[in-house]
């Protein structure tokens, strides 16, 4: 199962696009920060993803403020012409 939950705050977000289907689309830099245990020792975790949204998922996602947290729910994918992964997010709410 590819499922993905992630805690993440909007770092930078493109310019709404449409795809040659006419799709919204919005490309994203997301940073997640956290503690976690790990081997039973407390480790902190940063990351920084980058992630895409489509639809009306997308025009929403848009209008969101940079800086802002949300939780994000998706999938991982790698583009045809890519060497690393995206989350592709197909929801988000406010965290």
């Amino acid at each position: 199962m590819n499922h993905v939950t992630l805690t993440a705050r909007i770092v930078e977000a493109a310019s709404l696009r449409y795809t040659p289907a006419g799709l919204p689309a919005l490309d994203l830099r997301l940073e997640h920060e956290s503690e976690i245990q790990e081997a039973g020792q407390a480790r902190q975790v940063k990351a920084a993803v980058k992630a895409v949204a489509f639809g009306s998922v997308a025009e929403t996602l848009g209008k969101q403020d940079i800086g802002t947290l949300w939780r994000f729910n998706g999938f991982l994918a790698t583009p045809r012409n890519g060497k690393y992964v995206v989350l592709h997010i197909q929801e988000f709410s406010q965290d």
